[in-house]
């Protein structure tokens, strides 16, 4: 099986979300059961049936993130040597050679990427194009609108 990449920041929110879905969540909605219950008639309950969905959703949840943390590969780019190449859990900011514009975005995996953060998955065209290069290189990115020319100002272990 192959291993997934994943941060340190987002292993550790997907193992506290984790323990929110199996400390809170999950008693609370067999309680919700249990109450639900007692009011008789199980057909025409929708407190019970609510409940019910409820917690096929967050067994649904745990089954997902215990699978996700079993199949991922956590990577400390602060644990890494600086190289100055471009690598899963850098930051690294870009300079857009047409429009003069700067960018940074930290690469990170599929379940942590969310580009309000300014966070992309490693599997983003972005991401696919600027891994493995350096400081000063210039990139060509395809995007839906053309080509993109980006210049890889910094490349930060952080």
């Amino acid at each position: 099986m192959k291993k997934v990449p994943m941060t340190v920041e987002g292993e550790a929110r997907l193992r506290e979300e984790l323990n929110h879905l199996k400390t809170v969540v999950r008693p609370r909605v067999i309680s919700d059961i249990a109450t639900a219950r007692e009011h008789g008639d199980l057909k025409e309950n929708a407190e019970y049936h609510a409940a019910r969905e409820e917690q096929g959703f967050a067994e649904g949840r745990i089954k997902e993130i215990e699978g996700k943390l079993a199949d991922s590969q956590v990577i400390d780019v602060k644990s890494l040597p600086v190289s100055g190449k471009v690598i899963f859990g850098t930051t690294v900011t870009l300079f857009n050679v047409d429009t003069e514009e700067t960018v940074t975005y930290k690469i990170v995996g599929d379940d942590e990427a969310d580009v309000k953060e300014k966070k992309i998955s490693y599997a983003s065209p972005i991401a696919k194009a600027i891994i493995g290069k350096e400081e000063g290189d210039e990139v060509a990115i395809q995007v839906p609108s053309g080509e993109v020319i980006y210049e890889i100002e910094k490349v930060e272990y952080i």
